[in-house]
């Protein structure tokens, strides 16, 4: 079975028969985070309290587990007879990487359900580009390099601090599109390393702290109709836009704005061309990706976190989003299934992973049910250069910011 695993606990158990078994609780020992590496066996330590009474209470509590690219198959079942408060011991034995969806029902009643993972640096999700793809991408650099960058710098102080100013940054990309970012630079002269940050999909502005990093440049970047360039929206769902014209797709657009912002950072005053990094999450983390692979070398180190835009075949089996509105897209267009995922791999981050070659931190929610960790890991395994993975147990979509802030800074300081 493709990427076989680990499984998936994370749970919130309740007790069969009786109007007391809702106040059954669970709690899950997080010793191992929820992933296991070999020689390990995983085993789920769960703790059942019955929270309306001192009496044991008797319960029959089903715990399967499915492969997550593979939801109807079931890889293990298995009914226990408890009585809260107990300690209930599972052992899987699950032997191939990969995710797991765990499942835990009372009496056929579903109680709760969580992710796993079995060594996930040995997931494997072999690149599905086209013959092509280079000779793609090649055209994609060279249209963009017949555009001028012409960016302009517009103080904002209302934005700025004591020890940076805050500029508006606006700038032409491919087709001729004008994108918009927000800067910060370091008031103080001098020659500074610099940081681009990529918006995720749809999300709004939100504003550098003028002061928070001073002795940096940073860069909070839009991508075409999207974030402070959103006003300027012609593309609709951007996910949809042209899907069946893989030269007009609104990712060709979208990753060859990831590459002018590298552009014309590296133009801007005081900026340390030497030393540019790249960070974003969900969208963000595939155009700091896609960025890293195609801006020809020059980021000195990136940060990408519970990437999207990965292994669409697998990812469209264990989401509905985008699923859903990308097929809708494609019915509508006439197109099959085949043809579908044949234009997506020209965007398809994994293809792109092997062109990284600067260092990769990368961070994942083993919970995310929008951008699944077998996805992230589907590219991430697939990167040469020097890399570090970073797995929150308990984060859905996002990463725990107080532990991944000052990861992300210690990893960039490294690559000085």
């Amino acid at each position: 079975m493709k990427n076989k695993c680990f499984l998936a606990i994370a749970l919130a158990l309740a007790v069969s028969g009786g109007v007391q078994a809702k106040n059954l609780k669970a709690a899950i020992d997080r010793s191992h985070d929820l992933w296991w590496n070999a020689p390990e066996q995983p085993e789920l330590s769960i703790a059942l309290v019955d929270t309306a009474s001192a009496k044991p209470r008797q319960a029959q509590v089903r715990v399967y587990v499915t492969a997550d690219t593979m939801s109807g198959c079931v890889v293990f079942d298995r009914t226990f007879a408890v009585k809260a408060p107990q300690t209930l011991a599972v052992r899987v034995p699950v032997t191939a990487p990969g995710f797991y969806k765990c499942h835990v029902e009372d009496d056929g009643r579903l109680i709760a359900e969580s992710v796993i993972g079995y060594e996930p640096e040995c997931v494997v999700s072999l690149p599905d580009a086209r013959p092509d793809f280079d000779a793609f991408w090649a055209r994609a650099k060279a249209e963009l390099a017949e555009v001028p960058a012409d960016y302009t710098l517009e103080l904002l102080p209302e934005l700025s601090g004591e020890k940076r100013n805050v500029y508006l940054c606006t700038f032409q990309s491919w087709g001729g599109d004008t994108i918009k970012a927000w800067v910060a630079m370091p008031k103080a002269p001098g020659v500074y390393p610099a940081q681009v940050y990529y918006n995720g999909y749809g999300g709004k502005p939100w504003r550098l702290d003028p002061d928070g990093r001073p002795g940096w440049i940073e860069m909070a970047t839009s991508v075409r109709g999207q974030y402070l360039s959103e006003e300027g929206n012609k593309y609709g769902d951007w996910i949809r836009h042209n899907l069946d014209k893989p030269d007009a797709y609104y990712y060709k657009g979208a990753y060859m704005d990831a590459v002018r912002a590298i552009d014309v950072l590296e133009k801007l005053p005081g900026v340390d061309r030497g030393h540019m990094f790249a960070e974003g999450g969900s969208q963000g983390g595939a155009l700091t990706m896609a960025a890293a692979a195609l801006a020809d070398g020059r980021l000195r180190a990136i940060a990408p976190y519970i990437p999207f835009m990965s292994d669409f075949r697998d990812y469209f089996r264990i989401v509905r989003w985008p699923a859903s509105a990308v097929e809708e897209a494609a019915a509508a267009l006439g197109m099959s299934e085949e043809q579908m995922y044949d234009n997506l791999t020209y965007f398809d981050i994994k293809n792109l992973a092997r062109r990284i070659t600067c260092p990769v931190l990368m961070g994942i929610g083993l919970q995310d049910p929008v951008c699944p960790p077998h996805t992230n890991l589907s590219g991430y395994n697939l990167i040469n250069a020097p890399k570090q993975l970073r797995i929150y147990p308990d984060c859905g979509h996002t990463v725990d910011y107080a532990d991944w802030n000052p990861r992300r800074d210690a990893f960039f300081a490294r690559w000085w």
